[in-house]
């Protein structure tokens, strides 16, 4: 690395038994050879393991393939056709490009005077604004909008992460529009869906993801931890992540990183 720049985690860690959303397969992981079960002449041995996982587990982007409404993709495309053959043949992962461009930090949670907001709290308008003066900074057109709810700090709780019975805090319709309108390519969030998700509701309708992906083309990023961010009080950073190029897929694993002093 380049003398004077560092980087910043904005993920979280891949093990067995993470919370993961009820609509996608859980990580598992196992070592399907192990030290000693082959060894070499010359003494050397290696061990390698066997994944489990699916597009949208962990720290993830989704791919505008990922949700249609009325039956219809980003630009008017026919879901049904588009993904015929067991893979998208259009909005597919292999499609998202890299992403380097800034990254800004709206911490809603800070600019509420809280840790971690309320479960099914729905963040608005207005706080996505105050957070953009508290940082300094203001969303526009190419960049990535990080919302932080501080609900990360819940991720070795899976029940309580996922919040299915209390609710999980997240961004509304309105205050997505409000993102969309200035332009960014991207927004995530520290939670498992990009949603306020209401006591008891689950997953059962998902608008925010309908005006992102579907309407306004713009990718959304899942399951980000944004404490060490905060912690450093980042505002704005050179944001990268770089999406697996899986063909006909519907999101994809990354690694999304702030990189400091380039």
């Amino acid at each position: 690395m380049a003398e004077g720049v560092t980087t910043v985690e904005l993920g979280q860690p891949l093990f067995t038994g993470m919370p993961c959303s009820p609509n996608h397969p859980g990580f598992r992981m196992s070592l399907s050879r192990r030290h000693g079960d082959a060894v070499r002449p010359d003494g050397g041995s290696a061990a390698s393991e066997v994944l489990i996982t699916g597009g949208h587990v962990g720290t993830h982007i989704d791919a505008l393939a990922h949700v249609s409404h009325d039956g219809l993709l980003h630009g008017g495309l026919d879901a049904a056709q588009a993904q015929r053959g067991g893979r998208f043949s259009e909005h597919g992962a292999e499609r998202i490009p890299p992403i380097v461009t800034r990254g800004v930090l709206l911490d809603v949670a800070a600019a509420r005077g809280v840790d971690v907001l309320d479960p099914g709290y729905g963040v608005t308008e207005a706080d996505l604004a105050a957070a953009s003066e508290r940082a300094g900074v203001e969303p526009a057109a190419g960049d990535v909008a990080l919302v932080r709810t501080g609900w990360a700090q819940h991720f070795s709780d899976a029940a309580r992460y996922l919040g299915h019975d209390s609710g999980v805090p997240g961004v509304t319709e309105p205050a997505a529009r409000w993102l969309a309108d200035r332009g960014v390519v991207a927004t995530g969030a520290d939670t498992t869906a990009y949603e306020q998700i209401p006591a008891g509701q689950g997953h059962r309708v998902l608008p925010v993801h309908r005006l992102l992906l579907v309407e306004r083309g713009i990718y959304i990023v899942e399951h980000l931890d944004l404490e060490a961010a905060a912690g450093q009080g980042l505002t704005e950073f050179l944001f990268v992540l770089l999406p697996l190029r899986i063909v006909g897929g519907t999101g994809s694993p990354v690694r999304p990183i702030a990189v400091l002093g380039a």
